[in-house]
């Protein structure tokens, strides 16, 4: 491609955004084909179809093999409240701020013992594994509001602080779904400390898939541990679409709780 050409296709790419803004096209309308689109601009068909690709990466447009490219429901932004544990507040925290937002709140999971990678190591404060015994609790979450998946969650857990207790299981037994610092203090680890690392990168093709959104959403990461007493009890890597929530850091001044 030229560089006529290269800034063409932004030209149209533009044009069709101003469209969609205005409300000319609409949630679920169709957009111009890719001929039509080249027909009309006088240009390749290739320009037309770069010009279709940058609506979707932006999550403004969506296309349906053999269908077409239609308007993309725009998200309304929600705040995920990010707020230090409260003693008296039971049951899953997700499932709590859902509630709060009026939505319903439900999640698939999978859990496996494993043994930690490095990163999870050094997070977890574990030292050198031993052989190839697992040494954490690794569970994979997709959460979901309203049916539709808005959260990514892989969380891992010392065996030698819950193997042979009945939180093991984080959503099996009695304990099952009651949010880490709950079950934690079930078995005498208290969370007195918690820090999270917030950042931002593209989505990976699976979390993408996963989350029902285009390849190359941008999504918000969440670097999150857990400490009980000085030692760190749980670890997690949590991922959300940038365009769903805003992160709302909320804690009580001298709160000891």
């Amino acid at each position: 491609m030229d560089y006529g050409e290269r800034h063409l296709y932004l030209r149209i790419a533009d044009e069709l955004k101003s469209r969609i803004m205005s409300g000319e096209f609409n949630e679920g309308d169709k957009l111009p084909s890719i001929p039509e689109l080249a027909r009309t601009k006088g240009t390749s068909r290739s320009t037309a179809a770069d010009a279709i690709g940058v609506l979707v990466a932006e999550g403004l447009a969506v296309s349906r093999s053999g269908s077409g490219t239609y308007v993309r429901r725009k998200p309304q932004l929600q705040r995920l409240v990010r707020a230090w544990y409260r003693g008296n507040r039971s049951g899953s925290p997700f499932a709590a701020e859902m509630e709060a937002q009026g939505r319903r709140a439900a999640w698939d999971y999978t859990s496996r013992t494993a043994q930690a990678p490095a990163p999870i190591r050094e997070r977890l404060g574990l030292g050198q594994p031993a052989g190839d015994v697992p040494d954490v609790l690794r569970t994979d979450y997709v959460f979901s509001a309203d049916g539709q998946p808005v959260m990514l969650s892989t969380s891992w857990e010392p065996l030698d602080i819950t193997r042979g207790t009945p939180v093991v299981m984080p959503e099996e037994g009695p304990h099952a779904g009651r949010g880490v610092a709950e079950r934690m203090l079930v078995i005498g680890h208290p969370i007195d400390d918690w820090r999270e690392t917030v950042g931002a990168r593209l989505g990976t093709a699976e979390e993408c898939a996963k989350l029902a959104h285009p390849q190359g959403s941008v999504m918000l990461t969440i670097e999150r541990v857990y400490e009980s007493r000085g030692r760190a009890v749980e670890t997690a890597d949590i991922v959300l679409p940038a365009d769903l929530y805003l992160l709302e850091y909320s804690a009580r001044m001298g709160a000891s709780e």
